[in-house]
This record gives C-alpha cells, sequence and structure tokens, in this order.
C-alpha cells in the first residue's frame, strides 16, 4: 500500500506526468496489486464522483469569475479599492492585496486572480519604482487569497471530501481571508516606506464617489452571491448560479465592455478549465476511496491517539503535513485526498471540522506560492516573464507573513468559528 499511495505518486511526479494521471494510475496500482476488489470500481467511483450537487458550484464560479474579468467588473473593483488608499504610502501594492481579496470573493479562484489582478496592478508597480521580486512574489501571494476569502473553489471541495456544510466554511473563511489580507498590508506598507516609494496619488471623497458610482454594479457581485448564501435565500451551488447570470446581464447589458462573441469565447475557455479541474476531482476521489477502504483513516487516528499528542501537537504535525503536500501538490488533488483521512484525527483531537477544513485550506493556499510547483508562480511568471530566482527571493516574505497568519488561524479558533456560531 505505500509503495503504490506514496512511492508511486512521488516517481510519477518526477517523471513530470499530469496530476490527474499520477493519481489515477496510484489508484489503479492499488486495486490491483494490493486489494482484492473489481476493476470496476475505478469506473463507478470515477463517474459517482462527479455525481454531485455542490459540484455544480465549481464551473458556475470559474464561468462567473472568467465573464468579470474580461467584462471589465475586475478593473472597476481596483479603481474602487484605489480611490479609498488614495495618496497612502504604498497605495498601489495595497490596491493589489485589497483588488485580489474582493476579486477572490467573486471568483473564488487563485490563478484567475492573479491573472485579473496582476494584468492591471503588476506594470504599475514596476513603473513606480517597486522592484520585480517584490511586485511578483506580492502578486502570487495576495492571488492565493482567493483560495480562503468564500466563495472558495477549494472549500467546496472540502465541503465535498469531508461531507461539511459549505455554507459553514465559507462564513469561517471570512475572518482568516481578512486577518491574511490585513498582514499582507502591512507588509506592504514596510515595505514601500523602507524604499523610499510614495506613488504621488490623491485622496478625495469625490472620486470615491465617481468610483462608487461607476462600479456600484461590480461591487453588487460580492454582496448577492454572500449576501444570499449567508442569508439562507440560496444554497452556493445556486448562488454560483447567480453570480453567472448577473456577471452576464451586467457585463453585456449594462457596461457593454463584454460582445456576444466574447461571452463565447470566454465561456470555452471555461468549459476547458473546469474540465481540468473535474477531472482531478475523479481521479482523487477514486484514490481517497480506496484508502478509505482499506482502513488508512482508522490505521492514522489509532496511531495518534498511540502517541497521546496534545490537541495543539496534533495540529502542529497536521500543518507540517500540509505544507509539504501543497509545496508539490494542487489544493484539490491534495483535499480530496487527504480530507477524509485527517478529518477523523481532527474529530479525535476534538477539534471542531468547520475550523480544521478553514485551516486545511489556508495551509494548502499557502502551497499555491510555495516553491517549487506553486501554481501561482507558474501564472505570474508566465505572464510578466519574470525570473524564477527573482520571483522566489520576493516570496520570502510573503511566506513569512502567511504562516504567522496560519498560525493565528490554527491556534485562536474563535476567529473562525464566532460567525460560524452565531449563524447557527
Amino acid at each position: 500500500m505505500i509503495w503504490a499511495t506514496v512511492v508511486l505518486p512521488i516517481v510519477l511526479l518526477l517523471m513530470g506526468l499530469p496530476i490527474f494521471t499520477v493519481l489515477m494510475a496510484s489508484a489503479s496500482v492499488t486495486l490491483i496489486l494490493v486489494m482484492d476488489l473489481p476493476i470496476s470500481l475505478i469506473q463507478t467511483e470515477l463517474f459517482g464522483s462527479l455525481d454531485n450537487y455542490n459540484l455544480i458550484a465549481v464551473p458556475f464560479f470559474i464561468l462567473a469569475g472568467a465573464i468579470m474579468t474580461e467584462g471589465g467588473i475586475s478593473g472597476r473593483l481596483v479603481n474602487w479599492v484605489l480611490s479609498f488608499l488614495g495618496g497612502v504610502r504604498g497605495s498601489l501594492g495595497l490596491t493589489m492585496v485589497g483588488g485580489c481579496t474582493i476579486f477572490g470573493a467573486i471568483s473564488g479562484s487563485s490563478p484567475a486572480t492573479v491573472a485579473a489582478i496582476g494584468g492591471m496592478l503588476y506594470p504599475s508597480l514596476r513603473q513606480k519604482g517597486y522592484p520585480e521580486s517584490f511586485a511578483s512574489g506580492l502578486l502570487a501571494a495576495s492571488g492565493a487569497i482567493a483560495g480562503i476569502i468564500p466563495p472558495s473553489i477549494a472549500m467546496i471541495l472540502y465541503g465535498v471530501a469531508a461531507e461539511e456544510s459549505i455554507r459553514y466554511l465559507f462564513i469561517g473563511g471570512i475572518l482568516p481571508g481578512l486577518l491574511i489580507a490585513l498582514l499582507m498590508g502591512i507588509y506592504v506598507y514596510f515595505t514601500a516606506r523602507r524604499l523610499g516609494i510614495r506613488e504621488g496619488g490623491s485622496w478625495s471623497l469625490a472620486m470615491i464617489a465617481t468610483t462608487t458610482r461607476q462600479g456600484a454594479w461590480a461591487l453588487g457581485a460580492p454582496l448577492i452571491i454572500l449576501g444570499g448564501i449567508y442569508s439562507g435565500v440560496f444554497s452556493p451551488t445556486e448562488a454560483a448560479g447567480v453570480a453567472c447570470l448577473y456577471a452576464i446581464l451586467v457585463t453585456l447589458l449594462i457596461y457593454r465592455d463584454l460582445t456576444p462573441a466574447g461571452l463565447w469565447k470566454v465561456t470555452t475557455q471555461s468549459v476547458y478549465l473546469t474540465a481540468q479541474v473535474l477531472i482531478i476531482v475523479g481521479a482523487a476521489t477514486i484514490l481517497a476511496r480506496l484508502l478509505t477502504i482499506a482502513g488508512v483513516p482508522q490505521e492514522v487516528v489509532g496511531w495518534m491517539q498511540a502517541l497521546q499528542l496534545s490537541p495543539w501537537m496534533v495540529m502542529l504535525a497536521i500543518n507540517l503535513l500540509l505544507l509539504v503536500v501543497g509545496c508539490v501538490l494542487d489544493p484539490a488533488s491534495a483535499i480530496l485526498v487527504l480530507a477524509p483521512i485527517l478529518k477523523p484525527v481532527a474529530l479525535a483531537a476534538g477539534i471542531d471540522p468547520v475550523h480544521f477544513g478553514v485551516v486545511m485550506t489556508v495551509n494548502l493556499s499557502i502551497g499555491m506560492f510555495t516553491p517549487p510547483f506553486g501554481l501561482n508562480i507558474f501564472v505570474t511568471q508566465a505572464l510578466f516573464k519574470v525570473p524564477l530566482p527573482a520571483l522566489y527571493r520576493g516570496l520570502v516574505a510573503p511566506i513569512a507573513v502567511n504562516l504567522l497568519a496560519l498560525a493565528i488561524i490554527t491556534y485562536w479558533p474563535w476567529l473562525t468559528l464566532v460567525l460560524v456560531q452565531l449563524l447557527r
């Protein structure tokens, strides 16, 4: 079992095979050589894993984020954030953090956020004198906030894998996501002071009023999506459908920045991206199912209980494991494989499952910009041709900031659970 589920995937990853191929090969070898189960289980689990109502939210949120990016909504959100920051030192860097946070509350996708916000702000950061390493590292790290702030695709997948309320996970991610944005903002401010950079902008009520009026429909997107979920008007899956409809109406009929031909192009691109995500979901679910049948979660729980670790030590061990896994696996694969194994460990240690879900999501979001295989790193490098050594240097401080945030989120459960308890 160890050879089939640990050694083989590592070897295949080092060979450069796609993630879904690695997961499918590992599951197939485990099923054929290790477990006495019919081969038809692969087909049953592959299609059965995708027959899930909650998963419908994934393609809808991907499409909504793509439409809003192409339809000018993301640009209006950035202008609105920048109008509030005005002449504050580091205002462009702060706008990047704020823009990623707000756009993440629409798309739920880290790579989409990096592409949308980076295309508007990265060139400006470079023109104002920010070093290449700082600007690229800030973009890659800030984009990962989209994986934490609701509606988060990673949290949807965790809810599916761990059978937890996606609504509670969403509301539990609000304050942790804002904490990370706050700490990243502090890092940007003091870095701008150290570098002696002042963008020279201004702050005025007239500018705020103008950008608010121009971006009113754009600002309505996160309000409608999140407000509808938390008020109970519609489920997260229904909210994703509403987000798509709202994005189409606003970009086609109100802003008119997107044509029907452009909408078709965006939709086809979203279909390809959705297929890439869902094939990973299917392959990872097969492997997770085989591990569950083999009793791996129960074995892990028994082993942890035998060590008699305190809850804080259990969470420390899980955090270290997830940080390492996040360096080589994308969040979708890691969540779908590890959530069914690690959730029983957390429950045995007396950890709230919603709190654990948020902690797991934060860990794997950090992996999105952790070398060597962080997806946000490759997106940033591909978009702006940043040399990888410079990009890696720029990620050192953001990784440290996010690890501090992770420690606070892990050992201060109130931050995650206070809004959940109010909703309950």
